[in-house]
């Protein structure tokens, strides 16, 4: 059995790259250890750049906005006086997106098979060969090219035989938990929990104190995720089960207060979770021949600033069109390769800035005197428009081979409503505010715009050339969209 492009992988990232894939008229097949979607609490909100690509391709459930305030190493972040303010957030928790996502890759043709495991791989110059065990035994497949979307113990990593380098801090240990908390009032306009004859606790972000850290979410009817953050101390072995009463000390600890921690009602599943350690590490490269990583499997770090899947879906945006310009025929050269050029970076500044945060968050007198000192500079409004830009992504432009422009590399987040039927397709663009470009090409859609300059958007909406058109647009077409250009653009024009 052959198959153009095989996924492992049936996460968020594994599908959201399946779908990009069936836009650009590819049917991958996606394998998936575990049986069905996994429907564990995890992420309830996503930021960053890739809320404006779901919502450009009819994903998520609501319109991105601009974020008033975040954190970063749980200090406050106000954006709400921030003019075009770089970081946009999406309400949707993660099992609805990948809901979302698995219908979205049924309907453009994608097979999913779960319960199936990759075992072993080898590779030629031609191609993947897989070896899977799945419900009726095991079997084997080929594949012109692999995906790894299998999470940070990535088997495609290990059987691809990829460097998998970074740091793990083995004194820190976070709980986390869904609870209720008896007789306490939730104000979330107030962004507070009431607990009588205890106190009134912060919500949505982290708070620090001088013995770890700890936050609270509401996430429904009367329900919470709680979690908290020690340094030091005994840390239960993975054998020991997690309890709400062991994340009730804890935060007893931490916040010096002992709040009246219960398990929610009905039967779940319900957040209950322990991590022992926290690992940073990047892959040293995210390409092993016919072999490619994309999401956890490439890159795993803290979750502090949330930055997780706004990295992971953006490689698989990334990858997608890429992967499928080849398969189909007209990528230009090299193209394969400008994957890990651009992405290997974004997650290299991801590693850099959750560590950070973790730093600011750790107990001790240095780092209260280092919290004050960067609490004064987030009162700059030049400085918290650069963290917001971090935490984004939006601070690293790819790296384009083409005459400098402002707006060269850069994810394009104000593209007009008009544009996102043809950006839902994934289709390349090329914004005509002329009407005067002729240019004809298989692979790009040319449209009228109202702008002071023309822009040519790759599928996963970064800008690839931007400025007035010259014989610089016919290269920029053909570095990244290949020899289809039928209708070369005149060398000069009036």
């Amino acid at each position: 059995m052959s198959e153009e492009i095989v996924i492992v992988g049936g996460g968020p990232n594994g599908l959201m790259l399946a779908c990009e894939l069936g836009l650009a008229g590819i049917r991958p097949l996606v394998i998936e250890r575990l049986p069905c979607r996994s429907d564990q609490p995890k992420a309830n909100a996503i930021i960053g750049q890739v809320v404006h690509l779901l919502h450009r391709r009819g994903l998520g459930s609501e319109r991105p906005g601009p974020a008033p305030a975040f954190a970063f190493g749980a200090l406050p972040l106000n954006l709400a006086d921030l003019e075009n303010n770089p970081l946009t957030g999406m309400q949707i928790r993660q099992p609805e997106l990948e809901e979302q996502l698995e219908r979205r890759a049924v309907e453009l043709g994608v097979q999913i098979r779960r319960g199936h495991e990759l075992t072993d791989l080898a590779q030629d110059a031609q191609s993947v060969t897989l070896s899977v065990t799945g419900p009726a035994g095991p079997y084997t497949l080929s594949t012109r090219y692999l995906v790894g979307c299998d999470g940070g113990h990535s088997t495609v990593r290990k059987l691809a035989d990829i460097d998998f380098p970074g740091v793990i801090q083995s004194d820190i240990v976070s709980r986390a938990a869904q609870v209720t908390v008896p007789g306490a009032t939730l104000r979330p306009e107030h962004a507070e929990l009431e607990v009588p004859g205890i106190g009134t606790f912060g919500l949505y972000t982290w708070h620090r104190t001088e013995r770890g850290a700890y936050a609270m979410l509401p996430t429904g009817p009367g329900v919470l995720t709680v979690s908290s953050m020690e340094w030091g101390g005994f840390v239960p072995g993975d054998e020991v089960p997690m309890t709400i009463a062991e994340l009730r000390a804890s935060l007893a600890r931490v916040a010096g207060a002992d709040l009246p921690l219960a398990a929610p009602a009905g039967d779940g599943p319900h957040l209950l979770r322990r991590l022992n350690g926290r690992n940073t590490r990047v892959a040293d490269r995210y390409r092993q021949d016919r072999v490619f990583l994309a999401g956890d499997a490439a890159h795993v770090h803290s979750a502090m600033g949330a930055p997780g899947l706004n990295l992971g879906l953006q490689d698989a945006a990334n990858l997608a069109w890429k992967l499928a310009a080849t398969v189909r025929g007209w990528a230009p050269r090299g193209l394969l390769d400008t994957y890990q050029a651009e992405r290997r970076p974004a997650a290299l500044r991801v590693a850099m800035h959750s560590k950070a945060q973790l730093a600011l968050t750790t107990p001790g007198p240095e780092v209260t005197a280092l919290r004050e000192l960067f609490g004064e500079l987030l009162s700059e409004e030049v400085n918290r428009r650069r963290i917001a830009a971090l935490l984004a992504g939006a601070d690293l432009p790819y790296p384009m081979p083409a005459p400098p422009h402002p707006l060269l590399g850069r994810f394009l987040t104000d593209l007009p409503a008009q544009f996102h039927e043809p950006a839902s397709q994934a289709l390349p663009l090329l914004l005509d505010p002329t009407g005067s470009l002729r240019v004809q090409h298989s692979h790009v859609k040319v449209m009228p715009a109202q702008a002071p300059q023309a822009v040519l958007l790759r599928p996963d909406g970064y800008v690839a050339w931007a400025g007035t058109p010259d014989e610089s647009l016919d290269e920029a077409l053909r570095i990244w969209f290949g020899a289809g250009l039928t209708e070369p653009l005149p060398t000069s024009r009036n």
